[in-house]
């Protein structure tokens, strides 16, 4: 087995551990707040799938996540403040530039991770990104989940394939690292279309992946389709296998910063198996021993 962990790749860059603060700042989304829809994505709970962010001011924020891992760390740990839920570019750029200059100003913060969407990367908001990352690396994650119209248009993407490929190229062009998002088990995607998408990825250029696991949370639109029979989720092992072929479709250099999703356990709904995150990465990491799974060997190129 050999793909390039997100672990590894911090290790070679920062020379040391390097723990991510999940952070609260935007609590919307255009997606939310009627401009391209008012439930969000189907699968999106109540806490816009930032259920381990921290609330409150920046600063104490910080304090209380650094406290949280406060007993895992060694001395010298690095951090990357990391605003995962909603939409963290959806606000007035000047409130963006207080949130996340707070967020980087301590000396152990070595990067601003920032996840949001591609439509709402606005040319104000990408002149402050471009500007952090001279002070710190900045990354910005962007839920893509799958390039097929029909599976956009059933979990209420909002936004068209095309906005997304111009959002990279902008990331790129001013020098942001730039990390994709893939669900894996969308209802009525085959392993075709699954594939499909792991190619376009690849392709897109991007430095960094995650992968997720469509599972279903209390609350969220995708629970009541669940509950009417009209979505099924995958079995433990189809899900190793489909999330194989997708690590073996990235570039070599692509880090993969995620091989499964996990929401709280308290609103999971399916499926109950990805609730023992311990038991599943151990036999995620047998299957792909077993197999021989290796990064780059289905990689299609530019």
């Amino acid at each position: 087995m050999h793909y390039r962990t997100l672990n590894q790749w911090l290790r070679e860059k920062y020379g040391r551990k390097v723990y991510k603060l999940a952070l609260q700042g935007v609590t919307t989304c255009p997606n939310r707040d009627g401009t391209v829809g008012e439930r969000g994505c189907i699968f999106c709970s109540e806490y816009g799938s930032g259920e381990f962010a921290a609330s409150g001011e920046i600063e104490e924020q910080l304090r209380c996540a650094k406290a949280r891992v406060a007993d895992k760390v060694p001395p010298d740990v690095g951090y990357i403040a990391y605003f995962q839920s909603f939409t963290n570019t959806y606000a007035p750029v000047e409130r963006l530039r207080s949130l996340f200059t707070a967020a980087i100003a301590p000396p152990e913060v070595v990067a601003l991770s920032v996840a949001t969407r591609p439509d709402c990367l606005g040319g104000d908001v990408l002149d402050l990104l471009e500007e952090l990352n001279r002070e710190k690396d900045v990354w910005v994650e962007l839920g893509l989940q799958t390039i097929h119209p029909v599976t956009a248009d059933y979990i209420r993407r909002g936004y068209p394939l095309e906005v997304f490929d111009r959002a990279v190229e902008e990331l790129h062009r001013r020098g942001i690292t730039v990390v994709v998002h893939q669900i894996i088990g969308l209802p009525g995607e085959t392993e075709e279309m699954i594939c499909a998408t792991a190619d376009y990825i690849a392709r897109s250029g991007a430095d960094g992946v995650k992968f997720h696991l469509l599972h279903v949370l209390r609350g969220t639109d995708l629970a009541a389709e669940y509950e009417a029979g009209r979505v099924d989720v995958l079995a433990m092992e189809e899900y190793f296998r489909l999330l194989a072929g997708c690590v073996e479709r990235m570039a070599t250099e692509t880090v993969i910063h995620r091989l499964t999703g996990d929401g709280a356990k308290r609103d999971l709904i399916a499926p109950l198996w990805s609730g023992d995150k311990k038991r599943v990465l151990n036999a995620m990491h047998r299957y792909f021993e077993e197999r021989d799974v290796q990064q780059g060997r289905l990689y299609r190129g530019e």
